[in-house]
């Protein structure tokens, strides 16, 4: 059987024309789905429509839309749409962001993620499955009974949910098709399956259906560059993307070195410094990295630990050539 491997892009430098080309080969190589990020830059639906008339196979995901900017119906809306357009081939991907992006570039308020998270899955589902938007049981709002004016290809569209925290995470074994763990070190996820199984117990159902598909770095790069480029990696995460991973990674184990890592990276004359704080251990536990044929090894072997669909990062600001060898180097087998 064919392992299920995923594709995200990243959205600093988004590069449109480079990223299209990247899911073309994508497709041809066998990958189950790719995955466009959204933030401040390209509106992700307008991507993947543009991916989808361009390809044949590979679903297409939302890597990941927030909870917050769009409305629960305009989410199912624009879920359904792309699904027409790609037959049958769209993954909805959400989260509720922070409260700096909702309110600072949104201009939304910031309250009660969970339940936000939560009303727009029995929105899109309630919608795509041809319901009218009263059966939602929405917790938020008082709808009216509205239907979508066209006919969903599909009665389900899946969706997965990236989140961190244990009642979130709980409320993917109760609701939802996916889970989307970040920078969750692979041999705690029985944590994560835990709460999710706990989740699914409340509503009758099968833990093992919920995929789990954890963003992914993998840096198949020979000597220790792969390495060197992961403490870079992490460092960056830890120190400069709020509190949400050093919180996460303190859980587990990493507290002294997650603060040794932020204080570094806070001062930028320390910066540097920050890199090499980063421990051979962390390096195992979050990244994928070393030569080729290592990575590859090591990501069948992760597999063990309940990674049903790895999605891996591609490589950020690279040329074609850097991008082309890698998806054709980690192409599912």
């Amino acid at each position: 059987m064919t392992e299920r491997t995923g594709l995200l892009a990243f959205w600093k430098n988004y590069d449109r024309k480079l990223y299209l080309k990247a899911a073309q080969l994508a497709d041809e190589c066998g990958y189950d789905s790719f995955w466009v990020p959204e933030a401040w830059g390209y509106e992700i639906f307008q991507l993947l429509t543009e991916m989808a008339v361009h390809t044949k196979n590979i679903k297409l995901g939302t890597g990941i839309a927030n909870t917050f900017s769009r409305s629960p119906g305009l989410l199912a809306m624009s879920a359904a749409t792309l699904d027409d357009i790609s037959e049958g081939r769209a993954l909805l991907g959400i989260g509720t962001s922070g409260a700096n992006v909702i309110s600072g570039f949104h201009g939304r308020e910031f309250k009660k993620p969970l339940t936000q998270v939560r009303d727009v899955i029995r929105v899109v589902n309630t919608l795509v499955n041809g319901d009218r938007l009263t059966a939602a049981g929405a917790k938020l709002h008082d709808y009216r009974p509205f239907m979508l004016a066209m006919k969903p290809v599909r009665k389900k569209i899946p969706i997965y949910v990236a989140a961190l925290k244990q009642k979130s995470i709980t409320s993917i074994g109760e609701m939802a098709d996916g889970w989307i763990p970040t920078f969750w070190p692979y041999d705690q996820l029985k944590i994560g399956h835990d709460w999710i199984a706990e989740g699914a117990a409340k509503a009758g159902r099968n833990p093992k259906d919920i995929v789990t598909a954890p963003f992914t770095i993998a840096l198949p790069m020979p000597g220790d560059a792969g390495s060197q480029m992961a403490k870079k990696v992490i460092a960056f995460y830890i120190g400069g993307m709020g509190d949400y991973y050093k919180e996460l990674l303190s859980g587990f184990g990493y507290a002294d070195d997650c603060q040794r890592v932020a204080d570094l990276y806070a001062d930028k004359a320390t910066r540097k410094e920050a890199t090499n704080a980063v421990t051979d251990a962390m390096i195992e536990a979050l990244t994928i990295s070393g030569d080729p044929a290592h990575c590859i090894e090591e990501l069948k072997r992760r597999r063990s630990f309940g990674i049903n669909l790895p999605i891996l990062n591609l490589p950020n600001d690279m040329p074609w050539e850097v991008i082309e060898m890698f998806i054709k180097g980690m192409a599912p087998t």
